[in-house]
């Protein structure tokens, strides 16, 4: 881990990572959106740190994180930081433009196979992704 994520960041991560059906964690700069640290995700690059940018999609990321089926799922921790990246953007956009003083502090997605819980934090993006709970 970075000597730039606080101790309360840490302990957030850890306590969320631990919850029953964790499949990865990631932690993003709050600054680019670059991996920090990432855990249970398949990396294409082989040093995920705060001082990369996120590398361009490549075609061969569906064959390597997904055995050849685009509809595999999560490809890359990549990919899904880029995608949190732009949801954290434009969810602190609609909070912005309903209350100029307000901030997320926390967004959950559920889909049929995954549930996201993401909190930006001043200085990072914290990202957990596990199975779905049954209804």
């Amino acid at each position: 881990m970075s000597q730039n994520a606080p101790a309360e960041t840490l302990a957030l991560l850890t306590r969320l990572s631990q919850k029953p059906g964790v499949q990865s964690t990631l932690i993003l700069s709050r600054e680019n959106g670059a991996i920090v640290r990432t855990s249970g995700l398949i990396s294409s690059s082989t040093s995920a740190n705060g001082n990369n940018t996120l590398p361009a999609p490549s075609d061969s990321a569906v064959d390597l994180y997904s055995n050849g089926k685009p509809e595999g799922g999560i490809q890359s921790a990549e990919d899904v930081a880029r995608l949190v990246w732009s949801f954290v953007g434009s969810a602190s956009t609609l909070a912005s433009g309903l209350d100029k003083d307000d901030e997320v502090k926390l967004l959950r997605v559920r889909t049929k196979k995954n549930e996201l819980v993401i909190v930006p934090d001043p200085k990072f993006v914290l990202v957990v992704i596990h199975d779905t709970p049954p209804a």
